[in-house]
């Protein structure tokens, strides 16, 4: 019961902390969509024909799926789909280290300034941390059922 109690807070703190993050991340993208394809391009990893389409619908995605781990409403899926999402991410930044490949996260804000906090391997360590959360959240929202009916 007492380690029930302690960690009450946990899901919801991990939702508000990856909700949070991905709506402000959604913002500057919406607002820009030209700007975000500049920086999916700079990736070097994705056909040309797909870097619109891919800057018009992620920022959306991020949008909807931080808005559903605030209100809670299906939490679950939307920690499933930010969990690809920042999979996917850690991916594009990996390949992007072992190539020597400089580029702009575009992240939060586009053209951030080159200091440690925005390194690639430090994007790459707060994305592998933030997936972790989705997976905590994605487990942690299976064991939530309905009590079973006892039957006389």
């Amino acid at each position: 019961m007492k380690k029930m109690m302690d960690k009450k807070w946990l899901e919801p703190a991990l939702r508000w902390i990856v909700g949070i993050c991905f709506v402000y991340a959604s913002f500057h993208k919406i607002g820009d969509p030209a700007g975000f394809a500049k920086i999916i391009y700079g990736y070097g990893l994705f056909p040309h024909e797909t870097i619109n389409i891919l800057a018009i619908v992620v920022p959306f995605l991020e949008l909807v799926a931080g808005l559903a781990l605030l209100s809670g409403i299906h939490a679950r899926g939307a920690a499933a789909l930010i969990g690809g999402m920042l999979f996917l991410f850690s991916c594009a930044i990996l390949i992007n280290i072992i190539r020597g490949h400089e580029f702009d996260c575009g992240c939060f804000t586009f053209a951030e300034k080159k200091s440690i906090l925005h390194s690639a391997e430090s994007l790459l360590v707060r994305d592998m941390l933030m997936l972790v959360m989705c997976v905590y959240l994605v487990k942690a929202g299976k064991g939530q059922r309905a009590p079973e009916q006892v039957s006389g």
